[in-house]
């Protein structure tokens, strides 16, 4: 009779710690699908803010290359000016 008792109640033991384990599994497919469900959300936001920040290169880079004033001597005269700031500030630098 001790061995009916025995082995029900490693049936029932096998069958509770299946329970257990398959808990414990569906809670944590539950939390990964829903964290990669929120990271498909973000990645779709990223692109599409990626697109409009691409559209508005675009809408400056026209702007600019419609307001740019025609090339002069004066601009590169001051160009060279800074140039010569530059150098003058490398001089300032002490070396190693």
């Amino acid at each position: 009779m001790g061995e009916l008792l025995n082995s029900g109640l490693l049936n029932v033991a096998s069958l509770a710690i299946s329970l257990i384990v398959m808990i414990i599994g569906l809670a944590l497919w539950f939390f990964v699908n829903r964290a990669s469900s929120r990271t498909d959300e973000q990645i779709e936001l990223l692109e599409a803010l990626l697109d409009q920040q691409k559209r508005q290169n675009a809408l400056l880079r026209r702007l600019c290359e419609a307001n740019e004033p025609e090339e002069k001597e004066a601009p590169k005269a001051a160009a060279e000016v800074v140039n010569e700031d530059e150098d003058d500030f490398i001089r300032l630098v002490a070396e190693r």
